[in-house]
């Protein structure tokens, strides 16, 4: 695979008639977790941690920061945070595929300096099933 421009790493929101791309954003990050379960005891072969594979939770979490646009995106996500409702997300990733699920958006943070322009951050955490669709 060859190396990907940046500016392709799409976060898209369902906006009931299909997926749009949230305006502005310069940056974003897609980061996937998995709890672990240690299952170490005293019987464990020289004192090293086991672990029970395949029984924690796993989640994803999606960051991004841009410009703030006040695009028909921007209010779509804003009313999404201010009523606590998970929706229909994508992450496109370039070369590679398409990670769609349920996300609730947990941060969204607003700022300014006077002499530059009004930027926001957005941070989702998975809330159930996650899909990945290769290209």
């Amino acid at each position: 695979m060859v190396a990907q421009k940046g500016r392709e790493l799409l976060i898209k929101i369902d906006n009931g008639a299909g997926f749009v791309t949230v305006a502005g954003l310069r940056s974003k990050r897609l980061s996937f977790n998995a709890q672990l379960v240690d299952v170490t005891d005293a019987e464990s072969a020289g004192r090293w941690r086991e672990l029970l594979g395949g029984a924690g939770v796993q989640r994803a979490a999606v960051s991004g920061a841009g410009i703030f646009k006040d695009q028909a995106s921007d209010a779509l996500v804003r009313g999404l945070f201010f009523a606590g409702t998970i929706a229909a997300w994508q992450i496109v990733i370039p070369g590679f595929g398409t990670v769609a699920g349920p996300f609730q958006i947990a941060a969204l943070d607003y700022s300014g300096a006077h002499d530059g322009e009004v930027v926001f951050e957005i941070a989702l955490e998975s809330a159930g099933l996650l899909t990945f669709g290769a290209l």
